[in-house]
């Protein structure tokens, strides 16, 4: 239980941090912080719970990085199930404190909601092929760093720094894309407030991401110098 209660105290923070710097901040013409900044609350996120809560459930707050781990040989089938219901409640929990801090405010439109999409809900206008190949390779190579950075071989208390920087890199590159996933939880969350469209075009967000994940742990696996 106390796992489940970090993760879902993790992934709330990731939905409110990131989606909220989106939301919140970016958009004002002279204090936005743009993509980079969006970029960098996501990664912040992560890198701050990675050390806060890292020691407790490991810090998944992502079923895509969860499936990835238990890929890899590095987390527990019969965990997953209370790890993915935990990280959508948490994503739902900060969608719904974002939701009323920006509804205080006058003339508030809830538009897009930070939600992930493409074709004319892409940032670019990117379409359908090139959001799930983006989602599935940034989502691999996301699961490479942590596999990679939490092995038992990989130097000591560095891996919740490159696990940030890598993901602030993956919103940097595909923000522009998909308004970035690599995370079914946060895409879940910013959907069903979003609505119509979104919830229409989530299946790609679950499927790219676990298709990614997946891919990765197997690869981590036979690249791997031996078993963690």
């Amino acid at each position: 239980m106390k796992k489940l209660v970090a993760e879902f105290i993790g992934t709330m923070w990731l939905v409110l941090g990131g989606c909220g710097s989106a939301v919140l901040a970016a958009g004002y013409p002279e204090l936005g912080i743009g993509f980079v900044g969006v970029s960098l609350a996501f990664g912040l996120t992560v890198l701050t719970m990675a050390y806060a809560i890292g020691h407790i459930s490991g810090c998944h707050l992502n079923p895509a990085v969860s499936v990835g781990l238990w890929m890899g040989g590095r987390f527990s089938a019969k965990e997953l199930p209370g790890y993915i219901f935990a990280q959508v409640l948490g994503a739902l929990a900060g969608a719904t404190i974002l939701y009323f801090i920006a509804s205080g405010k006058p003339g508030f439109e809830l538009g897009g909601f930070a939600a992930n999409g493409f074709g004319e809900h892409s940032p670019g206008g990117y379409g359908m092929t090139a959001a799930l190949l983006t989602e599935i390779v940034l989502t691999f190579m996301f699961l490479i760093i942590i596999l990679g950075t939490t092995h038992s071989k990989a130097p000591k208390g560095f891996a919740g720094l490159a696990i940030g920087l890598g993901l602030t890199l993956i919103h940097l590159v595909s923000i522009p894309v998909t308004n970035t996933s690599v995370n079914p939880a946060r895409s879940t969350s910013q959907a069903i407030f979003a609505g119509d469209w979104a919830v229409g075009q989530l299946w790609l967000f679950w499927v790219a991401p676990i298709v990614g994940a997946v891919i990765a742990g197997l690869v981590y696996k036979f690249i791997s110098p031996e078993q963690d």
